[in-house]
């Protein structure tokens, strides 16, 4: 098989590659983990990723010492993560506080720490296969043991230091929005051995050029491709109708006050106003300026007033039951709102923290459910070291000086006749395993949120994150955003219905059907981690039985 025509080609091509690396150690680890980063959405060219990982895969096993293992995981890491999350650097351009150009300082800078986690998989590999010497482990040891170690290693980044999934590796394992691709695999899987799942495929093409074999490449190859382009069949819809709003409310307006009621106007009009159905009406995070809770000092609602007077009227029962009218008398409204803690301070009360939430309101225009984000962005609603970092001029990019507070975790919402809903606020939804209550499986998940910070790279990022989870837990998941991209997902990850970026519409529909409960929404992310222990387990044990058969023969 070695003399065949393909396979010499191959190796002549892969041989080329591999000296130019292997000249240029680290100026290729930078450049391949660059590649890399354009296997995501919107780029989404998953075949160059392959080939990226492919080639970084042989870079690292053929590392002479831990520190060289060490050094070219992390560069690889800290480039194609600089890429991936380029986007943070926008939503520096929407606040006034800080100078725009700290945003293109503050990714480089936060992806030194998160490039330390393929750094340390790079390393585990590293120390585990060169126990027993590297040329009797093989680079397919070796690809076994890295996809274990970066299954634990991108778990442990998506909860260390309150943890920063975005983005896992097998995110370019998803198909178009009408197949999930490879990402089919998720509910058997989950999101951090699919992870793993992508450098096996990656480890196998220089495993079987290296032995002169046409399969293993191929194989890999085939089956992504196969998968990739295969369309699934939709699942039924439940009896659940729905609303799904997209304002496009830009983040230079978002908090303006002159143009509060121009924006409740909007809104209104997409939702249909007095509709007398039954459904359930999906409005985005900062949807509404106002105060909807009462009991706050009259100070808030004043200043609300003060911006706008024709808002509140200084009165949140008013502003419920304008909310109430506009959704009809048969319908639920779930929206993203700001909630105030109250407390007496020096004497008087007044607001120590905030909430972001999302209330349920019915259309008599009360309030009969609330949930409070859970899993707050740092440096986005809250600013860690507030005494240090804020003489020193660093600020939250959200507005305002009331830092958020977090709420208890997943909760489902009983709706009644509108179904159990789930709810995820904004990023909460990347976060592999944490998004529904075990106890109380929803029919649906909520995920409203405002991607106007978030340019042109974070929105369908964002959305395809979401599709894994609804992939994972066998469950739809309804996306209503400010500026885009908004959608009605199914359980199978397929994208039903959509709103493009910079657009103002409404979705109507079904909301579709739960799936069965997956292996995943049973066992959570322990899942993955056994997937980790069975790589692992194989990695090590391939040396020792070559080193048998070698003894036997």
């Amino acid at each position: 098989m070695a003399d065949h025509p393909t396979i010499a080609r191959l190796q002549t091509g892969a041989r080329d590659v591999w000296q130019s690396c292997a000249n240029r150690p680290t100026s290729a680890s930078f450049l391949l983990g660059l590649i890399a980063a354009l296997g995501y959405p919107p780029i989404h060219l998953w075949w160059l990723a392959i080939a990226a990982l492919a080639a970084f895969v042989a870079l690292l096993y053929e590392a002479a010492t831990w520190r060289a293992a060490v050094w070219r995981g992390w560069l690889f890491g800290w480039a194609h993560l600089t890429l991936a999350n380029n986007w943070i650097a926008t939503a520096f351009t929407h606040q006034a506080k800080m100078p725009e150009f700290l945003g293109w300082v503050a990714v480089p800078l936060l992806c030194v720490y998160l490039a330390a986690y393929p750094a340390l998989a790079a390393l585990c590999a590293h120390a585990l296969t060169r126990r027993w010497g590297q040329q009797e482990a093989g680079i397919g040891a070796f690809a076994l043991c890295l996809a274990g170690s970066w299954i634990v290693f991108e778990w442990v980044r998506g909860w260390a230091f309150t943890g920063y999934p975005w983005p896992p590796l097998g995110l370019i394992l998803l198909g178009g929005w009408d197949t999930p691709g490879l990402a089919r695999v998720l509910p058997w899987l989950g999101t951090y051995a699919l992870s793993g799942l992508v450098v096996l495929f990656a480890g196998a093409i220089p495993a079987g050029l290296k032995e002169g074999k046409l399969w293993p490449p191929l194989i890999p190859v085939a089956i992504l491709a196969f998968n990739m382009y295969t369309p699934t069949a939709p699942l039924q819809e439940s009896d659940i109708r729905f609303t799904l709003v997209q304002p496009l409310i830009s983040q230079d307006e978002i908090n303006d006050g002159s143009k509060f009621e121009e924006q409740f106007a909007r809104i209104a009009g997409l939702t249909v106003p007095g509709s007398n159905r039954s459904r359930v009406v999906f409005w985005p995070e900062s949807a509404i300026p106002d105060y909807l809770e009462d009991g706050y000092p009259q100070i808030f609602y004043d200043r609300m007033t003060a911006r706008n007077p024709r808002t509140l009227q200084g009165d949140p029962e008013f502003a419920r039951q304008r909310l109430g009218s506009v959704i009809g008398s048969n319908s639920t409204l779930l929206t993203g709102v700001i909630n105030l803690d109250i407390d007496v301070v020096e004497g008087r009360r007044n607001a120590v923290s905030a909430r972001n939430s999302v209330i349920a309101l019915r259309g008599d225009g009360e309030i009969t459910h609330s949930y409070a984000k859970a899993h707050l962005v740092p440096y986005g609603e809250y600013l860690p070291m507030r005494p240090i970092l804020e003489p020193l001029g660093l600020s939250r990019l959200v507005a305002g000086t009331i830092d958020y507070k977090p709420g208890s975790g997943p909760r489902t919402l009983d709706l009644g006749k509108h179904g159990q809903a789930g709810v995820q606020i904004c990023y909460e939804i990347v976060f592999s395993g944490r998004v529904v209550d075990r106890g109380q499986r929803p029919d649906y998940i909520f995920n409203p949120s405002n991607d106007g910070w978030f340019g042109s790279w974070g929105p369908p990022q964002h959305l395809a994150q979401a599709r894994m989870r609804a992939l994972e837990e066998g469950l739809p998941v309804l996306r209503s955003t400010t500026t885009g991209i908004s959608a009605v997902i199914d359980a199978r990850g397929i994208v039903r219905q959509s709103i493009g970026m910079g657009e103002a519409a409404a979705l109507e529909g079904v909301v579709p059907a739960a799936g069965t409960p997956t292996l995943f929404s049973r066992v959570g992310n322990a899942l993955p981690l056994g997937w980790a222990a069975m790589t692992l387990i194989l990695g090590l044990g391939v040396p020792r039985l070559l080193a048998l058969r070698r003894t036997r023969s």
